[in-house]
């Protein structure tokens, strides 16, 4: 069977269609998988990570778990302290892409019993212009991760980019400033250019529309497949 991510800016709908997919005629079954940095939203996660987050909210720090990414740091402080800083970065990273992987080991499970997996977000595509691209300077936990996405973890088969402008995108979460959204939107149709197999799809109309549109578009991609 297929794989299929929808990515796009805050705002583009991305969790609210691939929920609706479950209930549009498809050729197969679908399983939807969240693949984003927040891992508050979604159930799935290892239990280490799971331990991870609940003790950093027990010490009153924000229960994330992302890759870190960003340029580097300053070491500024004195030798121990910049040791224990990558030591805890290396830590993030390895505890990170082991999530990262821990999800294609499911994806691929539900795609060996006949579902069609659609990827709510995919990592590739959210650190695709700062891991992989490289823009601007990298710590070297960027580097190593971007060259983990690039050259060895899975592409989805189809790649669906929800568009709309930035003040449409703002105007429904209000998670970011219009200049900021309009700037990913414009990362994400880059990337979406650069895929062999991706299709844009405009979301400034009514989601059932969209959800539709975009079940059409995974039809006739998985008939393509078969033949």
């Amino acid at each position: 069977m297929i794989s299929v991510a929808i990515i796009g800016p805050d705002g583009a709908g991305k969790s609210t269609i691939t929920e609706m997919l479950e209930r549009e005629p498809m050729p197969a079954p679908v399983k939807r998988i969240y693949m984003g940095v927040n891992l508050e939203a979604s159930s799935m996660m290892l239990p280490t990570t799971r331990l991870a987050l609940a003790v950093k909210s027990a010490r009153g720090r924000r229960p994330d778990m992302a890759a870190p990414s960003g340029p580097p740091v300053s070491s500024a402080g004195g030798p121990v302290r910049h040791v224990v800083r990558g030591g805890t970065r290396a830590a993030r990273l390895v505890m990170w892409v082991a999530e990262e992987w821990f999800r294609q080991v499911v994806a691929q499970y539900h795609r060996r019993r006949g579902a069609i997996v659609v990827f709510d977000r995919h990592f590739y595509a959210d650190y695709y212009h700062f891991d992989v691209a490289g823009e601007g300077p990298r710590s070297v936990s960027a580097r190593v991760h971007g060259f983990l996405l690039k050259h060895l973890y899975p592409k989805p088969d189809l790649v669906i980019c929800l568009d709309a402008p930035g003040q449409v995108l703002f105007d429904r979460k209000h998670e970011a400033s219009p200049e900021w959204l309009e700037h990913r939107r414009s990362q994400y149709l880059q990337l979406a250019a650069l895929l062999p197999d991706s299709v844009v799809i405009d979301v400034d109309r009514p989601l059932d529309v969209v959800a539709r549109e975009v079940a059409t578009v995974i039809t006739e991609y998985f008939e393509k497949r078969r033949t």
